[in-house]
């Protein structure tokens, strides 16, 4: 039995999201799903009305994309200036936006054929797509660029976007990472920890990282170090009420170092525990450290 949106229950809540093969499309509708969303991938465009018309019981997350063979970039824009005059639908079209040659170098590394030229090379296909739906990306109401972004990173910046407004407390992630592979997407606040001592230097303590209790305490020998954490501390503690009282559901906090494996990862777990006792809800991610951690895995 097909459920009808009764008055007063409020607009239902459609995404969009389309965007080049290859730059996170399926991440996204994934994120989505966890939310909450009915998902479905590769959705025929001449179907997306019909669903619309049987009605919907929670919110809808569609993947329109050039692999269906019904797809057009008119017949896109047309349905999305249809649902902008419809008063019963709240509904963003996301366009996931990378740079060709990131696409390029992605299906190099997975020697996948690209869905519009599957005789020719990935490269021709990539670039007829990125032709092909320039005028929805200059349409997109949320452009997410994904050059960078690991797939734990895309996912936490669609949660964002689209998790339902509570009335939890705000959500903290405190990050750890190095400057060598450049701040890491999203993070709302950074502070540089290069100043201080540096473990890597010292032969007892290289193979360690800043959750072993030598490396924290070397870090923390540092004269500097005590200012430092606590001017961080006063600026985390003045913004963390400022963010909630504008309806900020998260924020996210990193420190860079020269290799992201000791001093910030000294610093970031401090910060996290500091955060802890103060009864926020903080989450840590040491990017380095997963990278290796990875690297170690597959070899």
């Amino acid at each position: 039995m097909t459920q009808t949106h009764s008055e007063g229950e409020g607009p239902w809540r459609l995404v969009l999201v389309t965007g080049p093969s290859g730059a996170g499309r399926s991440t996204a509708l994934n994120a989505l799903e966890d939310l909450g969303f009915e998902a479905i991938d590769n959705m025929p465009l001449s179907l997306v009305r019909p669903l619309l018309a049987a009605g919907l019981d929670r919110p809808l997350a569609l993947v329109l994309d050039p692999r269906n063979r019904d797809f057009s970039v008119n017949g896109l824009l047309d349905l999305v200036a249809d649902l902008a005059a419809r008063s019963d639908i709240t509904f963003d079209l996301v366009y996931l936006d990378c740079p060709v040659q990131v696409l390029i170098r992605r299906y190099s590394e997975t020697r996948r054929r690209h869905p519009l030229s599957p005789d020719a090379t990935a490269q021709v296909g990539i670039e007829m797509e990125a032709r092909l739906l320039d005028a929805v990306r200059l349409r997109a109401d949320v452009l997410l660029k994904t050059e960078g972004l690991s797939p734990h990173d895309l996912r936490a910046q669609v949660q964002a976007l689209f998790s339902a407004p509570t009335h939890q407390p705000m959500r903290v992630q405190v990050e750890s990472f190095s400057y060598k592979r450049g701040i890491p997407t999203g993070v709302d606040l950074v502070f540089d920890c290069r100043f201080l001592n540096n473990p890597h230097w010292q032969a007892d303590l290289r193979a360690l990282d800043g959750r072993d209790a030598r490396v924290s305490g070397f870090v923390s020998d540092d004269p500097r170090f005590a200012t430092f954490f606590a001017h961080v501390c006063n600026l985390v503690e003045f913004m963390l009420p400022v963010c909630t009282q504008e309806g900020k559901s998260q924020l996210t906090i990193g420190f860079g170092c020269t290799g992201g494996q000791h001093r910030s990862v000294a610093t970031a777990e401090k910060l996290a525990k500091v955060l802890a006792q103060g009864q926020w809800q903080v989450s840590k991610r040491h990017r380095e450290l997963e990278r290796i951690a990875a690297q170690v895995a597959s070899a």
